[in-house]
């Protein structure tokens, strides 16, 4: 007999669905899942959490009935919300073990596994560098079939490049990327006493946050609204002072807003216990990081280009062979230091949704909350209807608060809200003492990794873990969170109780448009209930934001391929702890990575402003050590006298 299991991972919330022949073994440790329950050979599944016992549980069959038995484990088995140490299971039953949430499905009933995961991604347009749902993915082709010939080849003689004909520039420094990530890079090499002339910078955004700033105006994060980040996590400022809440605070104060000045203030120095966690606006983050582009000179560091692949050269350095205007309009930078920041390759989009518009080519009904989707908002507000939302995390939590307020300013309207679960959500992740308060299916945490996993106690056990650890820890430590805000939480009590708010939970069997009008009709599993039920909608966000694997990347996918450069177990790039491609290493030359494709090694929150600005300083110090050309320690004296420049908006030349 098999069956299907189905369940998020805990660290990237990427969708896992094996089908698995029963009997089952699950828990922490291969070594220690049987290979053979009673004469038959186990399907063996390691769940990477140190709240899941090393064997946890088996599913097997006994008296012709599916069962799940508790194995001695530490916390349990739940099944449908209730701890069992030996029960009957059946397709729909939700099982947790530790921080998993797994729901049972037979093969044959009808699953959005149908379609391909690497089908259901949200791709980014090379042209715009904006989320492009109707890019399909490239066909299966060798990147370098597409480039010069001369690029097929995966070392390279500087003198040959020349003789093309291409044009061809020589730096010391290359970041590709150009967004946030390279920026904050560069922006530390220049404090560092690095001339724009050495550097270079390859990237489609005009500014440094373009992409991401595109994302948040998707995700209805607006200027005035809040980001999720730290007060002292300052893209423009490499030293954190003064931080956002303390420019904040002192800008309201001038005009006269004592009280609101003060209460910044007040958040950083009583967060998380006495108040809510100051995060700055996201217009406030744009306004400095333009004022510390223009002083670091990044407009003449960059160049518009579609980079298209890495290779080395004889002499220990890099060639990057770009496209600029055209497709067919070839360049080339060789540098010998490179740093990558690619950002998210790619968007992971619901494979049921996927399936959805495959069929019926909506682009409009059925959407993801990073795509531009404000049609939905404007019709809302004139017509009203119904939006089914998917997700728990802060941008499904933006999502909703964006619905409360039109619903609030429409009256004349009735606007109701869906929100569709695959299980309920009643505990938090646990690490030790430590477990997250969940209400109302929401887990709370201020920011997407605790605190203590930027510069504090958690970030020494991740970095002297080994990689099975190291495994077992992001596991625990990550999972879809959302801030704990005194406003939006009454926003969630007031809608339930209003009516106009719904919760339902289950796995979704299909999806299809209404045959009397526009709008869908989702039918869904219910959790532990027989039978399915059909939510009908008028339009679908999917605000689950999770980021693809590195492989969604052409970029990547060929430097993967060409050097044979190991992905880690949430198949991202594997960097040492300065952030190295080790295998990239050629002579005297280094190629380095940082940001989301980094994810799983020696540090968690790697997407992060802090974590972005975390990377740079760890390359800059291995580039220190090297002895790279005029990069200088910024010593007391240095950053001093670098601050004073920051201070006045001076050239750090």
């Amino acid at each position: 007999m098999q069956i299907r299991l189905m369940w998020e991972d805990p660290a990237t919330g990427e969708r896992k669905e094996p089908l698995l022949t029963i009997p089952i073994a699950l828990g922490r440790e291969f070594a220690r899942l049987p290979d053979l329950l009673d004469g038959q050979r186990v399907c063996r599944i390691v769940l990477n959490s140190l709240e899941v016992s090393r064997y946890h549980a088996s599913i097997e069959i006994q008296q012709d009935r599916l069962t799940i038995v508790d194995r001695g484990s530490s916390n349990g088995v739940i099944v449908n919300g209730h701890k069992q140490t030996q029960t009957q299971v059946q397709p729909g039953d939700i099982i947790q073990l530790g921080n998993y949430q797994i729901s049972i499905a037979l093969p044959e009933n009808p699953q959005p596994v149908a379609t391909p995961a690497h089908q259901s991604q949200i791709r980014f347009n090379p042209v715009t560098n904006r989320p492009d749902p109707r890019i399909t993915p490239p066909p299966v082709v060798p990147v370098n079939n597409c480039l010069p010939p001369i690029f097929s080849q995966s070392q390279i003689d500087p003198q040959e490049i020349h003789a093309t004909g291409l044009p061809v520039e020589e730096v010391e420094y290359a970041t590709i990327g150009g967004g946030l990530g390279s920026f904050m890079w560069v922006d530390l090499l220049r404090i560092s006493g690095v001339s724009s002339d050495r550097i270079r910078g390859l990237g489609m955004e005009q500014h440094p946050y373009g992409r991401y700033q595109q994302l948040c105006l998707n995700a209805q994060i607006v200027p005035h609204e809040r980001l999720r980040s730290p007060a002292d996590a300052c893209p423009d400022n490499i030293w954190g002072f003064p931080n956002y809440a303390t420019v904040e605070a002192v800008r309201d104060i001038a005009k006269g807003k004592l009280r609101s000045g003060m209460s910044h203030l007040w958040q950083v120095f009583a967060e998380p216990t006495l108040a809510s966690t100051y995060t700055p606006k996201a217009g406030n983050v744009i306004t400095a990081i333009d004022r510390e582009a223009a002083r670091i000179s990044w407009k003449k560091i960059m160049r518009t280009a579609s980079v298209q692949a890495i290779r080395k050269t004889t002499d220990g350095r890099y060639a990057i062979v770009y496209t600029c205007q055209q497709p067919t309009d070839y360049a080339c930078t060789i540098a010998r230091y490179v740093h990558i920041a690619t950002g998210y390759p790619a968007l992971q989009f619901l494979p049921d949704l996927q399936a959805y518009r495959d069929r019926t080519q909506d682009f409009k009904t059925v959407v993801n909350a990073y795509e531009p989707h404000e049609h939905i908002y404007e019709s809302l507000a004139t017509s009203g209807g119904t939006v089914l939302l998917r997700g728990t995390g802060t941008v499904a939590a933006r999502i909703l608060q964006k619905l409360y307020t039109l619903r609030r300013n429409n009256d004349r309207v009735e606007i109701r809200v869906i929100q569709l679960l695959r299980s309920a959500k009643t505990d938090g992740n646990k690490y030790g003492l430590a477990e997250r308060k969940v209400e109302h299916n929401y887990e709370f945490q201020p920011f997407n990794w605790p605190k203590s996993a930027w510069g504090g106690q958690y970030k020494a056990i991740l970095e002297s873990a080994t990689p099975e650890q190291r495994q077992h820890l992001l596991a625990d430590w990550g999972g879809v969170t959302t801030m704990n805000r005194r406003d939006w939480r009454k926003i969630i009590t007031g809608g339930i109780h209003k009516g106009w708010y719904q919760i339902f939970y289950g796995e979704v069997q299909q999806v299809v448009p209404r045959a009397s009008h526009s709008g869908t009709i989702t039918t869904v599993r219910e959790s532990g209930v027989k039978g399915d039920i059909q939510l009908e909608s008028d339009f679908i966000i999917d605000a689950t934001a999770v980021d693809a694997p590195v492989t969604a990347s052409p970029l990547l996918q060929d430097l993967i391929q060409q050097y044979n450069l190991p992905v880690n177990h949430l198949s991202r790039l594997t960097v040492t702890a300065d952030f190295e491609l080790t295998e990239m290493a050629n002579q005297v030359g280094k190629v380095y990575a940082s940001g989301a494709i980094t994810l799983g090694n020696y540090y968690a929150p790697v997407d992060s402003f802090l974590g972005l600005q975390y990377a740079a300083f760890n390359i800059i110090q291995d580039l220190l050590a090297r002895k790279s050309i005029e990069l200088k320690p910024l010593l007391l004296s240095r950053s001093l006298n670098q601050w004073w420049k920051w201070v006045n908006n001076r050239s750090p030349d």
